[in-house]
């Protein structure tokens, strides 16, 4: 929730924190523009360790949804 007023706002940064020659945006060419960030829980980032086997795992269950989804019309 956004302050209405710029008075009621106070100012938490720690002395320590230098942004004053900070660039914004500076890595944000790094990633495509259609690319999703998520966290993986630990144990999942054990056995998925990059993107591909991520992707891959993602489209055999859309596949297999599907398949699943298929057979469930056809028997009703």
């Amino acid at each position: 929730m956004k302050a209405n007023n710029s008075e009621e706002l106070e100012d938490s940064m720690l002395p320590q924190y230098d942004f004053t020659t900070a660039v914004r945006g500076k890595y944000v060419d790094r990633f495509p523009e259609d690319a999703v960030m998520v966290i993986l829980a630990p144990d999942v980032a054990k056995v998925f360790s990059d993107s591909e086997s991520v992707n891959e795992a993602l489209r055999l269950l859309m596949k297999t949804a599907q398949q699943a989804a298929g057979k469930a019309l056809s028997a009703a």
